[in-house]
Parts: structure tokens; C-alpha cells; sequence
């Protein structure tokens, strides 16, 4: 039975987050209340398999909260796959794609982006406009992101993140991308559809340190490029090709001046070092050509589950 009212979902992922987590769920839920009460909440935390009591305060929560429903992982998946399964699990009219547990990303924008999303707009991405963190982190951020929005062929906000509100639409879409690698900012402004920014300052945490490592958010920053951005493999095959003319072009050199007495060496060491410079470019050129056929079959071979579920709660089985 429909009761008419729009369902808006939020997606919390969380790994050891026991001193935030009940925090989170009041602050939402006191929006809804207070700004939003003409909307039903979904909340869905999806816990990276915490060792702490972050589950069990869920768990407590959830016993008399049905808007707030909980997948539990396995094992830790990472951040990415985490969230976007979350996602995928969403019901909502509209997906509030990413919310951090400790609210870096403030939850107060929340009616700002429901009421643009009731104007229209099926995107509304948040923009990073200013960070509280360190000097050096923020600026390798800024210079990561203005250089993902340069090389991939998404037109992408260079500080937009993933805390966005999608319209269902949007979210059906995304669901269409089979991707054992998800990139969320980008698959959304790859699927279309209007969209409209929103600046804001981005939180330094209150609880603890953050528990993404700088090894993962690497990992996270290249899978962003090579999923959306043939540029690496085509700078390779760029490079090897220009050596392996510059290879050419220095083999018949070393002939000619070899040939004219003009070089003073052993014998034979001017054409071993012409070989190695031009089998040298030659190998890394069809490096690049293999890479583009690699890059192609990767994209379409890559199956396995985002994450393996322990269990569920507060899902309505189907």
C-alpha cells in the first residue's frame, strides 16, 4: 500500500565507529523531523565487519527504528565497494549516495538537496569548496581530482565527491553498471541527466582518525582514472611510439658515423647500442597497443560479488 509520501535513502557506510554512530542516526533523524517531515527515511548502514560495538549500538537502534536498516560484511571489502552496495540496496525515490558516520560531509545540506531535487534537478553533488585538514593533503586532493576531471571523458566537477542525492532515475542507471570496481562520483555524471552543485565546507572528524589509509585512498584515486580514463595506456603507446622513432633515427646515425670513421669504438658496440634503444621502443609501443586491448577486456571481465554478506537487518525480504 502506498501512503503518497517520498522515500529519501541514506547510505552510512562504517568500520569501527562506535563513538559516532549513534550521533549520526539522531542528527538525521532530528532533520527529518524538524525539516523534512513530509518524507520517510531510509537509513542503511553498511558495516565493513567492525571489531568494536559499532553493530551493536546499530543493532540496539535498529530494534525499535525500522527506517534504519543494516548490512553487515564478512570481512572489510574497502570503502568503495562497501558503500556502493549500500547503494544498490536503496528503495528511496531519491539516494543520498554517501554520508560519512562521522559527518565530514554536513548532514544539515540534506533539505537543500531534496529541495533542488524537487525542482528538477536529478544530481545534486556537493562541492568541496573548502576542507579542514592539512596544507598538504588538501592540496594533493585538489591537484588528484582537477587532474581525474581533466583526463577522463566525464564532465566532472573536480570537487565534487560522492556525498550526492540521485534521483531514481539516476540510481537505476547506475545499477545498470556492472562494475566489481565502482567509482561512484563519476558513474553518476556518466549516466547523464541534470545536475547542479552545491559548495560547502568539508568537517575535520570528531572522533578518532579517519580508517582510510593513505595506501587505499591511492588505490581508490587510480582506480578512478584507469575506470574512466584511457589516458594512461594511450600516454604509453604516445611515448613508445615517439622512441621508438627517436630509436630509429639514432640507429642510422650510429651506421652512418660509424660507416664515415667518425666514431672511435669496438666493433660491433655501436649497432648493440642502436638494438637496444630500438628494440627498447619497439617493446614498450606494443606494450601500449596490448594495454589498449587489456584496458578493453578488463572492463568487461570484471565479475565478482562487491561484498559477501554476514546478515541483514530490518530488510523486507522479497
Amino acid at each position: 500500500m502506498t501512503t503518497g509520501r517520498k522515500t529519501i535513502s541514506i547510505v552510512t557506510p562504517c568500520f569501527n565507529e562506535e563513538a559516532s554512530v549513534g550521533e549520526c542516526v539522531e542528527t538525521i533523524a532530528q532533520i527529518f523531523r524538524n525539516e523534512l517531515p513530509g518524507y520517510d527515511l531510509e537509513h542503511i548502514f553498511c558495516d565493513n565487519c567492525s571489531t568494536d560495538r559499532t553493530v551493536a549500538i546499530l543493532k540496539e537502534l535498529a530494534a525499535t527504528n525500522k527506517s534504519i536498516k543494516i548490512i553487515v560484511n564478512s570481512r572489510n571489502f574497502g570503502i568503495l565497494n562497501n558503500t556502493y552496495n549500500g547503494v544498490l540496496n536503496a528503495t528511496g525515490d531519491a539516494v543520498l549516495l554517501f554520508l560519512p558516520v562521522d559527518l565530514q560531509d554536513p548532514p544539515e545540506l540534506i533539505p537543500e538537496f531534496v529541495r533542488h531535487w524537487e525542482q528538477g534537478y536529478e544530481i545534486v553533488y556537493g562541492l568541496r569548496a573548502e576542507r579542514e585538514e592539512g596544507v598538504l593533503i588538501r592540496t594533493a586532493r585538489k591537484m588528484y581530482y582537477r587532474l581525474l576531471s581533466n583526463l577522463t571523458y566525464v564532465d566532472y566537477p573536480p570537487d565534487a565527491g560522492d556525498f550526492q542525492l540521485v534521483d531514481r532515475k539516476v540510481h537505476q542507471a547506475m545499477k545498470q553498471i556492472d562494475d566489481a570496481r565502482p567509482f561512484m562520483r563519476l558513474m553518476t555524471f556518466e549516466s547523464g541527466f541534470r545536475s547542479i552543485g552545491v559548495k560547502y565546507r568539508w568537517r575535520a572528524r570528531k572522533h578518532g582518525k579517519s580508517r582510510n589509509r593513505l595506501s587505499h585512498m591511492f588505490e581508490q584515486g587510480l582506480n578512478g582514472i584507469t575506470s574512466f580514463s584511457g589516458a594512461p595506456i594511450r600516454t604509453a603507446l604516445l611515448a613508445g611510439f615517439v622512441i621508438s622513432a627517436l630509436s630509429i633515427a639514432y640507429s642510422i646515425a650510429i651506421v652512418v658515423l660509424a660507416l664515415l670513421g667518425r666514431i672511435e669504438s669496438p666493433a660491433g658496440i655501436p649497432t648493440l647500442i642502436a638494438a637496444l634503444f630500438f628494440f627498447g621502443g619497439v617493446q614498450i609501443f606494443l606494450f601500449g597497443v596490448l594495454g589498449e586491448y587489456i584496458y578493453a577486456i578488463y572492463n568487461q571481465v570484471r565479475r565478482k560479488p562487491l561484498v559477501v554478506e554476514r546478515e541483514r537487518i530490518n530488510f523486507m525480504d522479497k
